[in-house]
């Protein structure tokens, strides 16, 4: 993806909770201040702050006769794709892209556009292209009151859910490849990713003024919110990122920055293993024993 930062985003940890309702039926707290790419004025804007819950139904009704989601080309196979989901914040500075794949057996997917528009968005264009891993269908959101692109990490969370939540519904075949599958497709992935081995963080500079962080773990429902808090909580900004969903894999990109400038080595570290320990720790199940 191209990387564009015209138009930026800055999370803070200085302000209010905010809570999220996932498909796990949890509140998450998640916090972020939107502002200009001014450094010198980071940490004294006001919060904008979102609704208080983002509600995701995990269980959709059965697709009705006008459900046109798959357009029923795809070929009587065995072999099921891998879905991917990604949410582009860089290559648009006006809007943010979402590019959904499943093989080639995605239609029209309007049914996935209309349930966007209930969380308040605007599909302003759309497209398909093929190539050799099958059909994608790209098309640009922005908010419907704002005319402006996402950038609340809770509603950036909402969207990804709903694509989710969509491709359950209307192709359950895709359950077994989606970490969500699990507790809300119809038949749980046949493997499992053990977090320890999939988990991958890496930090390195991206120009003078910010750095590039690349996150790669086991994917679960709330965890685009999840990085960024644990991020803010050690008062680096994120301005900006791509979260691709692949499978049973949910794969990071950041671009960070602290008081305006790239990350320095001890600091780049201090982000790493707070995003290790969070991303590892143990349950609360697994820690009582």
């Amino acid at each position: 993806m191209a990387s564009a930062a015209n138009c930026v985003v800055y999370f803070s940890s200085n302000t209010n909770y905010l809570t999220v309702s996932e498909l796990k039926n949890h509140s998450l707290p998640a916090t972020f201040v939107s502002r200009p790419p001014n450094n010198n004025t980071l940490g004294k804007r006001s919060v904008r702050l979102l609704s208080s819950t983002t509600g995701i139904n995990p269980r959709a009704a059965a697709p009705s006769a006008t459900a046109v989601e798959n357009d029923g080309s795809f070929p009587d196979t065995d072999m099921v794709p891998t879905p991917k989901v990604i949410i582009d914040q860089d290559s648009d500075p006006d809007a943010t892209v979402v590019e959904i794949t499943f093989g080639d057996r995605l239609g029209a997917l309007l049914d996935t556009m209309n349930a966007l528009k209930s969380l308040g968005l605007n599909v302003t264009k759309a497209n398909v292209y093929l190539d050799s891993s099958g059909k994608h269908n790209k098309f640009c959101i922005t908010k419907a009151s704002t005319g402006r692109k996402v950038e609340e990490p809770e509603l950036l969370e909402a969207i990804r859910l709903t694509i989710i939540n969509n491709l359950l519904e209307f192709h359950p075949e895709s359950s077994s490849q989606l970490a969500m599958g699990a507790t809300f497709g119809a038949e749980p992935p046949k493997e499992t990713v053990d977090v320890d081995i999939a988990t991958r963080i890496r930090v390195h500079d991206d120009g003078p003024d910010r750095s590039l962080l690349h996150v790669e773990t086991a994917d679960h429902p709330g965890l685009l919110v999840e990085l960024v808090k644990t991020i803010t909580d050690i008062n680096v900004a994120v301005e900006s990122g791509e979260f691709d969903t692949e499978g049973l894999l949910a794969k990071a990109k950041f671009h960070v920055s602290y008081k305006g400038k790239a990350l320095i080595k001890p600091l780049q570290q201090v982000l790493a293993n707070s995003l290790r320990y969070y991303l590892r720790r143990p349950t609360t199940e697994e820690a009582s024993f």
